[in-house]
């Protein structure tokens, strides 16, 4: 099969009905249960897509009206979008949602540390070398080179480690509304050429591994990357009886045993209900990156008494999210984000939405904290996943 030598008369609907009448004819399938109507493709065949067939639809629930306060100080009512296949996700942060606004709101603050990406260097052990030193006195050179590669990127900080031979200098990055990626790998080729004509070392690779980008590390989690949210609630005793049919108590002890003991237990990483749920559902209804969920799911949610109910926070070090490039723009994530966007604050559009993302989060945690505090989550799951 050639995916890729398509008729050049062909439309994007065009050329992706061709692909899939092709793989059918080849391997003897009916693909028609991922046809795409022409108006859903957007740019997803040109840009997102390769060798694009058809879409799996994901379906799409909506959980709010969730009140929360962001870093702005101001204070809005949003609703959530989440697509999801698992039942009982989107009832579940729905009822965290009334929770917590009965209880007057998630109150939010973040912080931007930037866009990651680590460039490794082979530099090998000579008295002559001091690599470390040199890349520090060339700081404004590289990066205005960084710079140079886009009209949105602005080199924030930068780290260097040396190890086995290996020198890695990793960049983080202001990438405006992008959440921003490919712009600060195309920002480190250009600086590993730059720094590799200049001192003579050998560029490995742009992808060292110190930025863990889609993978968990102790760095990321202490470090940050993107956006460091934090996310808290105050519940009374009466909102948790009347709307999570659970007491403060129970709560607390199953929090206890949950998120200090057995994550201690596990050596976790992240010590969460589920907030990889509810980043997943969020960003893949927006467009966002879904593989970032895995630093996602480095955040730590903390419960403690407070009068006669609780407060529940949750910290999340790594929020990768933007309202430009990558899937926002496609026909139907680009509607999902206008809606989760619909009440504008004076943030930055992409520090609005990473805070969004934690006050789901926190909603999300609540609320499974008090189906496993009662022992109803298998129950749950077998009225909404089964039926």
């Amino acid at each position: 099969m050639d995916l890729r030598n398509l008729s050049s008369d062909l439309d994007a609907a065009g050329r992706v009905s061709e692909r899939r009448a092709q793989v059918e004819k080849e391997l003897n399938l009916d693909l028609q249960a991922v046809r795409i109507a022409p108006n859903q493709i957007g740019q997803a065949d040109e840009k997102n897509c390769e060798h694009m067939i058809g879409a799996v639809p994901i379906p799409v629930g909506l959980a709010g009206p969730l009140t929360m306060h962001f870093s702005s100080g101001e204070t809005n009512t949003i609703y959530l979008p989440l697509a999801t296949t698992e039942g009982a996700l989107v009832a579940s942060v729905n009822r965290g949602c009334k929770a917590a606004t009965l209880a007057g709101g998630i109150h939010v603050t973040s912080e931007y540390v930037g866009i990651t990406r680590s460039i490794a260097f082979e530099v090998p052990r000579t008295k002559n070398q001091e690599p470390t030193k040199k890349i520090r006195d060339l700081e404004n050179e590289w990066k205005k080179v960084a710079e140079d590669t886009s009209d949105h990127l602005k080199i924030l900080s930068y780290d260097i480690d040396e190890k086995d031979g290996v020198l890695f200098l990793t960049i983080a990055a202001d990438t405006d509304e992008a959440m921003g990626m490919n712009m600060v790998t195309i920002a480190a080729q250009a600086v590993g050429e730059f720094l590799s004509g200049t001192l003579g070392i050998p560029v490995l690779t742009v992808a060292g591994n110190v930025d863990s980008d889609k993978k968990p590390s102790a760095r990321t989690k202490e470090r940050g990357r993107g956006f460091r949210v934090r996310a808290e609630l105050t519940v009374s005793a009466d909102i948790i009886k009347d709307v999570l049919k659970a007491d403060p108590l129970s709560l607390l002890k199953t929090a206890h045993a949950k998120l200090e003991v057995g994550s201690e237990v596990a050596g976790a990483l992240g010590s969460n209900l589920h907030a990889a749920n509810v980043i997943a559902a969020l960003y893949l209804a927006t467009g966002q990156d879904a593989a970032h969920v895995v630093e996602g799911s480095l955040a730590d949610t903390t419960v403690q008494k407070d009068g006669d109910g609780i407060r529940i926070a949750v910290d999340l070090p790594a929020i990768l999210v933007g309202v430009r490039g990558g899937g926002t723009a496609l026909p139907a994530q680009s509607k999902c984000l206008a809606l989760i966007l619909k009440e504008s604050t004076a943030l930055h559009p992409s520090k609005h939405l990473a805070e969004i993302v934690g006050a789901a989060v926190l909603a999300g945690e609540l609320s499974l904290l008090a189906a496993q505090a009662t022992n109803t989550l298998a129950k749950a799951h077998q009225k909404h996943a089964r039926g």
